[in-house]
């Protein structure tokens, strides 16, 4: 009778196994769903805070860009920098600060449906005064 040798049969299992070469794409797919909600969460509170109801227009609006400047006009008249609110002469005076430190600011006016003419008019003039002739009136969109 002949008697065999006993094998090991865990070292020869893997001796032959081959390495997966797969990414797993679960984890990625997970982490991309996450910041696609947080983004669609954030994306409407990035706008500009102060609530106007703005004239419709066929102009399209121009992209938000970083060398912006928000110029708002509420119904009551009251003017505000970006959030801040200013009066005519304050708003010259800062206009004036910033036209120093960046001369090519674009100007966005923007000024709710039941403001006066004569306001747009002036605070238009104010930009132009201290220096930005650059402004852009900002409307919404006909179709919203």
């Amino acid at each position: 009778m002949k008697i065999s040798p006993i094998k090991d049969t865990r070292r020869n299992k893997y001796r032959h196994a081959k390495p997966i070469a797969e990414i797993n794409v679960t984890p990625f797919v997970d982490v991309m769903l996450v910041l696609l909600i947080i983004f669609m969460v954030t994306a409407p509170l990035l706008t500009t805070g102060i609530p106007i109801n703005m004239p419709r227009g066929n102009v399209s609006n121009p992209s938000q860009q970083s060398q912006t400047v928000d110029i708002t006009i509420d119904r009551q008249g009251q003017i505000f920098l970006q959030e801040t609110p200013l009066a005519l002469t304050e708003l010259i005076e800062k206009l004036r600060a910033i036209k120093l430190t960046k001369p090519d600011l674009k100007i966005f006016l923007r000024g709710d449906q039941a403001t006066d003419y004569g306001t747009v008019v002036a605070v238009a003039s104010a930009i132009a005064e201290s220096g930005f002739h650059n402004i852009t009136l900002r409307t919404k969109p006909v179709g919203r």
